[in-house]
């Protein structure tokens, strides 16, 4: 059994740790708001341009679309994007990225495809680099960044489609979670090379008598790139709410969690304690009667 003096030690330890992941709690929670509202500006702007592209692309042919809507003719080679935080206690918000990353390669070698990944921020880089070692084919840095926005979305951009038109892979995926609420976060996979053709109803419903100056195919080989970079960017501020709302879940919990540490350790400290007053009282009594 433990002594009052480490019983001491140990309570007065989960209560140092209970203030900071209190402190924790706070933080992510003022952020959570300014990270959400930020996500939820960014999707009416995406959902807009998605269905302004369609209404373009609908109208390109084969022959004339650009390559990053008509793709390679192949898809042997299948690039996985994974969007991970460089930061932890956020629960399971970066294992669920890489899990779901890790299915859909699974899937993929199942199928005889060849996978390579490209991995943004420091967190489930071990994992896949451990399961996948050859396998990594690039890696972004996002740690000397406060808050990954347009401008690293727009630098992946960039080297995504240089190592699209270099030939390095036919199709890539995008992983990342999706910002419901503080209490859930969805992971969510979407391609984003070759960019997905669109629905027959959404090309049709946005801009059908509409007439274009220069050219669709002109016009949609300047949007594709803004399209890519946009939704990386809606991404990256996706990942950013889920990370906070994540976190401010995980430490609330472990707030929880040492309060009730605490109250454990200390009844049992007071057991302790009455236990050796009333040794002490015992052996004053035995005493006394002896004499």
């Amino acid at each position: 059994m433990a002594s009052l003096k480490e019983l001491k030690g140990r309570i007065n330890s989960v209560k140092s740790t209970q203030k900071i992941t209190k402190a924790k709690q706070m933080v992510a929670a003022a952020k959570l708001r300014k990270a959400q509202a930020a996500a939820e500006a960014a999707r009416p702007y995406a959902g807009r341009l998605a269905a302004v592209m369609a209404s373009i692309a609908g109208k390109v042919s084969g022959d004339s679309a650009p390559k990053l809507l008509a793709g390679t003719g192949k898809d042997q080679v299948h690039l996985l994007v994974v969007a991970n935080s460089d930061k932890g206690l956020c629960g399971a918000f970066n294992a669920n990225i890489v899990k779901a990353a890790r299915l859909k390669a699974q899937a993929l070698v199942a199928e005889g495809k060849t996978v390579l990944f490209y991995l943004v921020g420091k967190k489930g880089r071990a994992v896949i680099r451990r399961e996948y070692p050859k396998d990594v084919a690039a890696m972004f840095d996002t740690s000397e960044v406060r808050e990954p926005g347009f401008n690293e979305a727009s630098a992946v951009a960039e080297e995504l489609m240089a190592m699209y038109e270099a030939g390095k892979f036919d199709v890539a995926h995008l992983f990342y979670a999706k910002f419901k609420s503080a209490l859930v976060q969805e992971p969510t996979e979407q391609q984003i090379i070759p960019v997905p053709a669109p629905k027959a109803e959404a090309s049709a419903a946005v801009g059908a008598s509409v007439e274009y100056e220069p050219g669709e195919a002109e016009i949609l080989a300047e949007l594709l790139p803004r399209y890519l970079r946009t939704q990386l960017f809606g991404a990256l501020l996706e990942n950013q709410a889920s990370e906070q709302g994540a976190s401010m879940t995980a430490m609330d919990n472990a707030t929880r969690n040492a309060g009730d540490l605490i109250n454990k350790l200390t009844i049992q400290y007071n057991r302790s304690r009455q236990a050796a007053i009333t040794t002490e009282l015992i052996e004053i009594i035995a005493g006394a009667e002896a004499l």
